[in-house]
């Protein structure tokens, strides 16, 4: 059975599924156990983004361990309740829950521009807009993802059928993730998927008992394994020291080599090289008498030269992206003038006949996946309604909660928020990179100088970010979960309700679990502290210069800003030049842009990972492709579940209850 199965899967993966069962209604897709579990991974899952998101921006996707956790859950209540069996659409059905609600984490700016309002991260700099902030309180932060977070999935609606059907866009991880679950279906899928869970979860044990040993020698300053000084004192000072840390070993299992090597050249050139040398020009370029967090001095370096690099970088994907799409709908309007597209004669449609596959040129399952994609239509009409009533409530609202956003600020987001989130989708159906940080940054300059000092324009930057963000992220995302979706013959309608019952659960999950961070450690935010939270200091600093202007930078600071933002395009552009072959060894700036400000140290055990995966690979490379995704969703997810019951036990006051120190 399993090989007819493995042979006729070759032509059609829908002429297997056909045979063994129905498409259920939308309705009975959605189940109230799927949204059970989709709540409990979207728990997890917002643990360990969070956590991750307060020491870096390179969050990784845990759509794999999403994936295989949602079926795992699933089986184990299928065969002990033994009642309604467990579909491939259920099982999309609690993915976009999860990412719905687990993105949240990303496009909420706990580790950005969100906690970048706070009085923690105001207080460490010295500029006339710290005294402009917002302290994070539960009822607020809700209320604000509430307001913007459904905007996006709105916006979404009218594009599913241009960008999935008519564009026929790629969108490889949403199309890869519509494969696992269709594989997981299958006898074979559901073999290997059993493996998958048996190592993530031994994996998972590992790393979250290790994370425990790591914090039980922790009493005590220069305890514990978080800071061990392996390159030796003089490089520890320099930020270069290993932290033993499963959660970035994880990470570089699962990123490219490129992006590790990104890393770590990044942290060489800036804590190894510029730091120190611009350090010696203390007297020269910037007064001698500064403190350490001024930024008006060294500082200022650290956090300007890598903005003007993530700047550079996303420009200029953005203006490919941008020019990628142009020409993309260019010559969808030369098709349409042209022969008619396959769709309008191939795509089963009310009053006309199927035409036969051999005739259309499209395969069984192209035709079986448009068939039911379209069946199922969520109204035009009933999107830009929504669209314009979310809006105009919180053009009322958000003011309220932040005075320094005026409704006038707001009325040109939503004006401009889905010509931006179409060429967000769209790019990302092509290349697979959403850049929704990247419109972020840019309304934070815009509003914030459009607001000014006066008015609150550092507040006012950081939120219209938080919106547009939002707006953007989310539309991707529900364009993402429909090609899955697509892949997997789940209805459209289905999936946008567990859009916006994951999104809901996020905008109540996510504040929860940053609240816990917030309340549970007093350095949150400090400079040197486990949490130091890098990125968003970068983001208050982002809006600061938006409002007063380059005028502010101490000497020669925005001349290098310069230099590093051309650096950065250009290196993007020699990487799109030599092509794939050659692009592999030319690293990454905005990569390269993340230790520029927190040091090297997470980049060590992210080339650990890299180098655990390419042993791997030499010994068996079949089952490293199989088990790689896995295993690195087991170490990431053990450590991001200690956070817990670490946070529980610093709110409670308790301490570790011994002090580990190994001599160097």
């Amino acid at each position: 059975m399993t090989n007819e199965i493995a042979e006729t899967e070759l032509d059609s993966v829908e002429k297997v599924f056909a045979a063994q069962e129905a498409v259920p209604y939308w309705k009975d897709q959605l189940t109230f156990r799927s949204f059970i579990v989709g709540f409990l991974l979207t728990v997890l899952i917002t643990f360990i983004k969070i956590k991750v998101s307060l020491n870096t921006e390179i969050i990784p996707s845990l759509n794999v361990c999403g994936g295989l956790l949602g079926y795992f859950c699933l089986k184990v209540w299928t065969r002990c309740s033994r009642k309604l069996p467990f579909t491939r659409q259920e099982n999309s059905v609690i993915q976009t829950c999860v990412v719905a609600g687990s993105g949240i984490a990303f496009s909420g700016g706990f580790g950005s521009y969100l906690f970048a309002l706070s009085g923690r991260i105001a207080g460490q700099s010295d500029d006339p807009g710290s005294k402009d902030f917002k302290n994070p309180s539960l009822w607020w932060m809700i209320s604000f993802l509430m307001l913007v977070s459904f905007l996006g999935l709105l916006a979404a609606i009218p594009l599913r059928k241009i960008l999935i059907v008519d564009f026929n866009l790629s969108y490889p991880s949403a199309t890869a993730t519509g494969y696992l679950i269709n594989s997981l279906h299958t006898p074979q899928g559901a073999k290997l998927a059993r493996n998958q869970v048996k190592e993530m979860g031994k994996y998972t044990a590992i790393s979250f008992g290790w994370a425990m040993f790591k914090w039980l020698g922790s009493r005590g300053q220069d305890c514990g394994l978080a800071a061990f000084p392996i390159f030796g004192r003089k490089a520890y000072s320099l930020k270069f020291y290993l932290d033993f840390s499963a959660i970035y070993v994880g990470v570089g299992m699962v990123c490219p080599h490129i992006i590790n090597i990104s890393v770590l050249l990044g942290g060489i050139l800036s804590w190894g090289l510029m730091w120190p040398l611009i350090e010696r020009r203390k007297g020269d370029w910037y007064s001698a008498d500064l403190p350490s967090s001024s930024m008006r001095g060294l500082q200022a370096y650290k956090v300007f030269i890598p903005i003007a690099m993530i700047l550079g970088d996303g420009l200029y994907n953005f203006l490919k992206v941008v020019s990628q799409s142009l020409i993309g709908l260019y010559q969808q309007k030369r098709k349409k003038n042209g022969p008619p597209l396959p769709i309008a004669s191939v795509y089963p449609m009310p009053n006309r006949a199927p035409v036969d596959t051999e005739c259309s040129g499209r395969s069984f399952d192209d035709q079986r996946r448009t068939e039911l994609f379209l069946k199922d239509r969520i109204p035009t009409r009933f999107a830009i309604a929504g669209y314009v009533a979310v809006a105009a409530t919180s053009a009322g609202i958000l003011p309220q909660i932040f005075p320094q956003l005026k409704w006038y600020h707001i009325f040109v987001l939503y004006t401009v928020a889905p010509p931006f989130a179409f060429c967000n989708a769209y790019g990302c159906g092509l290349t697979d990179w959403s850049l929704a940080s990247t419109y972020g940054k840019l309304v934070i300059f815009i509003i914030g100088a459009w607001a000014g000092q006066a008015h609150g324009g550092v507040v006012a930057g950081l939120v219209a970010c938080g919106v547009m963000m939002n707006v953007v992220s989310t539309a991707s995302d529900l364009t993402q979960d429909l090609k899955t979706g697509y892949v997997t013959l789940s209805s459209p309608r289905s999936l946008f309700v567990s859009q916006v019952i994951g999104t809901a659960m996020g905008c109540v999950v996510s504040p929860c679990v940053f609240w816990i961070y917030y309340k549970a450690f007093d350095d949150l935010g400090i400079d040197g502290s486990e949490y130091p939270a890098p990125i968003a200091s970068v983001y208050r600093s982002m809006a600061q210069l938006g409002v007063d202007g380059f005028s502010s930078l101490p000497s020669n600071c925005l001349n290098l800003c310069y230099g590093f933002f051309a650096a950065a395009a250009v290196i993007n552009g020699a990487r799109d030049l030599v092509g794939k072959r050659w692009s592999r060894f030319i690293p990454v700036p905005m990569a390269m842009a993340m230790p520029f400000y927190i040091g090297a140290y997470f980049a060590i055990d992210m080339c650990i990972g890299s180098l655990i995966l390419l042993v791997w690979e030499r010994i068996d490379k079949a089952k490293a492709k199989a088990f790689v995704p896995a295993v690195a969703s087991g170490l990431i997810c053990g450590e991001g579940i200690w956070s817990l019951p670490s946070s529980i036990i610093a709110f409670a006051g308790a301490k570790a209850p011994f002090c580990l120190k190994l001599k160097f």
